[in-house]
């Protein structure tokens, strides 16, 4: 049923790029696995071993925690329509801010989205798929605007008093490494 790689195939590449949602997987040393579900038009297939996704600002910043810990992720993709699969890339994560030297170059290959908050490239170390059958085939999926409007609303200010109250910590109490003068 399931198959693995090293790589990411071509075939493969082009199932990953046709998803609409995605879900990214950490988790520190010591403390709570964090999943998050994923989408909008933030995730690029760089070449056959990276891949990178623009993270918006959401509730917490657990991934930019653990990344900054351990570097360990996941990152999953389920056929919602059309034949049934499931694929994941495991691998060392790197957090990119707008800080970094590469930012400027990363964050051309994405659209611009309010409340940006950093860039997450995965160095795949491995690809492996399942059967997803027991995945439920869904109906046509579409984008929703509430994160987006969110931010919109809230304004450059706002998102950054947003992000000192909510994004500077995990749940578990670990640094995210967010510091305003990033952005």
């Amino acid at each position: 049923m399931g198959l693995s790689w090293r790589t990411i195939p071509d075939d493969m590449r082009a199932f990953i790029e046709a998803q609409k949602l995605f879900f990214v997987a950490t988790a520190p040393t010591d403390g709570r696995v964090n999943l998050s579900p994923k989408g909008l038009d933030t995730l690029r297939v760089l070449d056959e071993r990276t891949v990178a996704y623009l993270d918006l600002t959401g509730s917490g910043n657990e991934t930019a925690a653990h990344v900054t810990e351990n570097g360990r992720m996941t990152m999953m993709f389920c056929a919602f329509n059309g034949e049934p699969m499931t694929l994941r890339l495991y691998g060392k994560a790197e957090l990119i801010r707008p800080d970094h030297a590469e930012w400027p170059q990363l964050r051309l290959l994405f659209p611009e989205f309010p409340g940006t908050r950093q860039i997450f490239r995965l160095a795949v170390d491995s690809v492996a798929t399942s059967c997803g059958w027991s995945i439920p085939a869904v109906g046509e999926m579409r984008e929703r605007d509430e994160l987006i409007d969110w931010a919109k609303a809230k304004g450059e200010d706002g998102i950054e008093a947003y992000r000192l109250a909510n994004n500077v910590v995990s749940i578990d109490g670990l640094p995210t490494g967010y510091v305003s003068d990033d952005f």
